[in-house]
C-alpha cells in the first residue's frame, strides 16, 4: 500500500471530479502546466463547479503546481534501492556541504549495508521531513566514522539528491494504516504524520498525545488522534489517513 508523496501529492486542495478533469486534460495537452491562461481558465471552471461552493476556491497557481508535479511523477523513473558497494572516506562534514568524493583507505570492517531486501524513507537537511527513497545511489564514510548515503527520493530528480546520515537520518519506510487497523495506534506511539499547509504538504515525526474512538461508519474510520509533532511541538487533531505507523510499534 502505498502513501501520498510529500511535495507532490497536492490532491487535498481539489475534489475528486476536478482531480479526474485534471488527469484527462494531462493526458491530452502538451505542457499546459506552463500556460498562464490555461490554468486560469481551468481554475475559473472549477470555481464555478457546484460541488466547489462550500469549499475554499482554487488559486490558479495551485492548477498549475498540480500539472508541473504530475509531469515530475510521469518522469522519474523509479530504481529498485540499491547502494554501491564502494566505500569512500571523507573527511568529517556536514551532509549539506558538498565534500570531494576521493578515495582513501577502507577501514578494516566497514562495509555498506545491505538495503535491497527493504523499502526506506530519509529526513531531508532541507526542511526536516521524511520522504520515501527511490534510490540508494552511492555510500561514504567520514573520518569521523559516521557513514552517509547519497539518497534520490521518489518523484524528484537528481538535483534534489541528497547526502544524509545513515544512523540518523535513514530508517525503513513508516506504515499506512487501513481503517481497520486504527486500534495500533495508541496515546504515547511516535508515528509520521502528514502536516497540510497552504502552500506545502509533508511528513513529519511526531508523536500520539490523545485517541477519541468513535464508531466506524460506512466512510470507515472516524476516530481522531491529537498529535504533537517533534520538531516545533505543535499540536492538532488529525484522521487515521495522515499518520503512517513506525515499524516498530
Amino acid at each position: 500500500m502505498g502513501r501520498p508523496q510529500p511535495k507532490i501529492n497536492q490532491d487535498s486542495c481539489f475534489t475528486l471530479s476536478e482531480i479526474e478533469q485534471m488527469e484527462k486534460l494531462f493526458e491530452k495537452a502538451e505542457d499546459p502546466y506552463l500556460n498562464q491562461n490555461f490554468c486560469e481558465k481551468v481554475t475559473k471552471k472549477f470555481n464555478l463547479a457546484s460541488d466547489r461552493a462550500a469549499k475554499t476556491a482554487v488559486q490558479w497557481k495551485q492548477v498549475q503546481n498540480w500539472f508541473q508535479c504530475k509531469q515530475q511523477v510521469s518522469t522519474v523513473k523509479v530504481s529498485p534501492p540499491i547502494v554501491s558497494k564502494e566505500i569512500v572516506v571523507l573527511p568529517d562534514a556536514s551532509p549539506s556541504n558538498s565534500a570531494p568524493e576521493s578515495s582513501s583507505d577502507i577501514p578494516e570492517g566497514v562495509k555498506a549495508p545491505d538495503l535491497s531486501e527493504l523499502e526506506f524513507e530519509a529526513r531531508s537537511s532541507k526542511d526536516g521531513a521524511w520522504y520515501d527513497v527511490a534510490t540508494f545511489l552511492t555510500h561514504r564514510v567520514l573520518s569521523s566514522g559516521e557513514q552517509e548515503v547519497r539518497v534520490r527520493f521518489v518523484g524528484f530528480g537528481a538535483e534534489e539528491d541528497e547526502w544524509v546520515n545513515i544512523k540518523r537520518a535513514v530508517r525503513e519506510r513508516s506504515l499506512p494504516l487501513e481503517p481497520s487497523e486504527c486500534r495500533k495506534v495508541d496515546a504515547g506511539d511516535p508515528v509520521l504524520c502528514y502536516r497540510e499547509r497552504m502552500d506545502d504538504a509533508t511528513y513529519f515525526d511526531a508523536h500520539v498525545l490523545e485517541v477519541r474512538r468513535r464508531l466506524h461508519d460506512i466512510r470507515g474510520c472516524r476516530c481522531l488522534f491529537l498529535i504533537r509533532y517533534d520538531h516545533d511541538h505543535l499540536e492538532e487533531r488529525v484522521n487515521l489517513r495522515r499518520i503512517c505507523r513506525r515499524p516498530s510499534y
